[in-house]
């Protein structure tokens, strides 16, 4: 039998990684317990709303974050605040399937494209590794905002 997962980061700011990644991937961030939002609103204001309610201090809404795939293909990604800031290379990473089915110049491109894109919000470009087949169709690596590393695919 097969388990689900959820991917877990840690993170100084989880609200801005948990935006940073829904923008990435696609994904939402889901409601509140028990709250019904109408398209358009917002989720994390709603999550504010929640948690002033329910009597959670100010200082602690943005401790943590998650995303869900809308189609509920993908893992849950969940964001916990910590203290402390990353010192080393991951030991895990995502690599982000931005150009399935494509070869040679055509998926360079477009992952180009979507290195781009991203950059634009709030990534950095680490290096690209052009394709060296059999083994690798090309990739670039990237980092997200607070520097955790992942690749375009």
């Amino acid at each position: 039998m097969s388990r689900q997962i959820q991917v877990t980061f840690d993170a100084h700011d989880p609200g801005a990684l948990s935006s940073f990644w829904r923008d990435v991937l696609g994904y939402v961030h889901p409601a509140p317990p028990g709250a019904d939002l109408p398209d358009g609103a917002d989720p994390l204001a709603a999550w504010d709303e929640f948690l002033a309610r329910i009597g959670v201090p100010e200082d602690q809404w943005n401790s943590r974050s998650a995303i869900e795939d809308p189609d509920g293909d993908g893992p849950r990604l969940f964001f916990q605040q910590v203290p402390e800031d990353k010192v080393a290379k991951n030991r895990v990473h995502l690599d982000v399937r931005a150009a399935p089915g494509l070869k040679g110049d055509e998926r360079m491109a477009a992952l180009e494209a979507e290195c781009d894109r991203l950059v634009a919000l709030g990534a950095a470009r680490v290096r690209r590794h052009d394709p060296d087949e059999p083994w690798s169709g090309g990739f670039i690596v990237m980092t997200d905002p607070e520097g955790n590393e992942f690749c375009l695919d």
